[in-house]
């Protein structure tokens, strides 16, 4: 249900309590005994929650305690994970992961105090350019708190306004904008928001194509922020696909998804949004941003809304968008999966490139043998940029910084096969919370950089230091660890982690 991706290199997976036995076992002593809990009220020694190391293949159980049902999460600036709300004995429960190195027996944390303000159920999280997280929305929760508590509770009304008679409204779309506001989408609406005060600064037209935000199921992702093309001053959001008005309502799981995707740029001072068709209708897909600015738009459903059995006809192809395409051409159909990813699916970029995609189970409790079954394969999903014929051209990063601070130069060094043609790009991937259909907190951030400048060479290879220049400041790019990554004609590097300090 939930996935993130450490600064060790290791994923956290998880899913949500009450749904009785995984088949993964705790440790002896690490049962989980809850009276309430609706499955297995005399106690519960599986695991809802593991720790997969993707070099390896190995699984690990974790213990986590409270319900973290449709929950939301972000990673703090020291790359503790915070996870906050779900439902039952979750409902108002902050929790943490202090990542470890693989063979080290790090695992959940259940705080006591602070509680949230308010219930959070299908609420959404964003890391602010402070190094604080905001939560946002939730179930019968038109308001915003933040971690920590210091500053002041807020009622959003826009929330509740955007609330329809299937909702609508819930898991709201928000990316933190390089001038410090919040983009908030929820249904087919959105607003700039100022976390600071509470107030909503403007609002945009409604895209065109009805409900977008769950339980009618579309995604959204923020493409690269680019200092070259002006994108720190001038981002672009995009949001694609969405569930037919009704279809939740009705339980109508044979209603086609919607095809369109709606792109714009919020800062502009007439903003509006351009329209585009996928070759598919999709509902439940994630959006990747990947290390060359592209995005993977991969799982989901092509008819129905999310909920439990609500959904049919899996949407097996992938799609790469490529928003340096001309409109009508950006979109290219990839190679398909066998594997039906669902409601309750994930994807996350790995440090090597891949895209991490796990998950799917789209009934009350685990159920397997029947259509659509409860899925616990995992996959990866290799981009083009990793074929074979492109080996000679990925860079190999052999120095970087471990820490940086903001506006800071520093050195680059990479390896490449062949010599560089132009220049080589560096970017900065944020590890996002993937829950939904909505990776929260997810950012790509392209540096400034200089020509490569090549070094000596041997064994056949070829050397080069790159400089850069770190983000400006936390609206940016918020404190935290990101992966760095150098890309060369197309072909990233396997990223190092990089912690971006105040």
């Amino acid at each position: 249900m939930h996935t993130a991706v450490t600064h060790f290199g290791t994923v956290v997976l998880l899913d949500r309590t009450d749904i009785g036995p995984s088949e993964l076992h705790l440790p002896a002593g690490h049962c989980r005994y809850d009276p309430y809990d609706r499955a297995l009220p005399h106690g519960d020694c599986t695991a809802h929650s593991a720790l997969f190391d993707p070099s390896t293949l190995s699984l690990r159980p974790l213990s986590i305690l409270t319900d973290t049902w449709c929950s939301s999460g972000q990673f703090l600036p020291d790359g503790t994970l915070l996870q906050t709300g779900g439902d039952l004995d979750g409902l108002r429960r902050f929790r943490t992961f202090s990542p470890c190195a693989p063979n080290l027996p790090c695992d959940w944390r259940e705080l006591h105090a602070p509680l949230l303000a308010v219930g959070r159920w299908y609420a959404t999280n964003q890391i602010l350019p402070d190094g604080s997280i905001i939560i946002v929305g939730g179930r019968a929760a038109p308001s915003v708190e933040f971690y920590p508590p210091s500053r002041p509770y807020h009622l959003f009304p826009f929330l509740a306004a955007a609330e329809d008679s299937q909702m609508d409204n819930l898991y709201p779309f928000v990316h933190l904008l390089p001038d410090g506001h919040l983009f908030v989408f929820a249904n087919s609406r959105a607003v700039l928001y100022d976390a600071d005060t509470g107030v909503v600064i403007r609002e945009y037209p409604p895209i065109p194509g009805g409900p977008r935000s769950y339980p009618s199921a579309g995604s959204s992702a923020m493409l690269a922020l680019d200092l070259a093309g002006g994108g720190y001053l001038h981002p672009e959001i995009v949001v694609c696909g969405g569930a037919r008005f009704g279809a939740f309502l009705h339980r109508d799981t044979d209603a086609q998804a919607d095809t369109s995707c709606g792109r714009i740029s919020p800062s502009d001072a007439d903003p509006v949004w351009a329209m585009e068709d996928m070759p598919f209708p999709r509902i439940m897909g994630d959006m990747v941003m990947l290390p060359t600015g592209e995005v993977l738009i991969i799982n989901g459903a092509m008819a129905g809304s999310q909920g439990f059995e609500m959904a049919t006809q899996p949407c097996f192809y992938p799609l790469l968008y490529r928003p340096d395409q001309p409109s009508g051409l950006r979109f290219m159909t990839l190679t398909p999966t066998t594997i039906a990813r669902m409601y309750h699916s994930t994807a996350n970029l790995l440090p090597d490139g891949r895209v991490l995609v796990a998950g799917s189970n789209p009934h009350y409790f685990y159920r397997f043998n029947v259509e659509f079954s409860t899925e616990l394969r995992l996959e990866a999903f290799s981009p083009e940029y990793l074929s074979p014929d492109r080996s000679n051209l990925r860079p190999l990063i052999v120095v970087a910084p471990e820490k940086v601070g903001y506006g800071e130069t520093f050195n680059v060094e990479v390896s490449v096969e062949l010599p560089v043609v132009g220049m080589i790009d560096v970017s900065l991937a944020s590890a996002p919370f993937s829950t939904h259909s909505f990776s929260q907190g997810q950012r790509l951030v392209k540096l400034e950089v200089s020509a490569a400048a090549e070094q000596s060479g041997e064994d056949g290879m070829h050397f080069y230091r790159i400089s850069c220049t770190a983000p400006p400041d936390g609206r940016v790019a918020p404190p935290g660890y990101y992966m760095a990554f150098a890309v060369n004609q197309g072909v990233p590097s396997v990223a190092k982690w990089v912690q971006l300090v105040l």
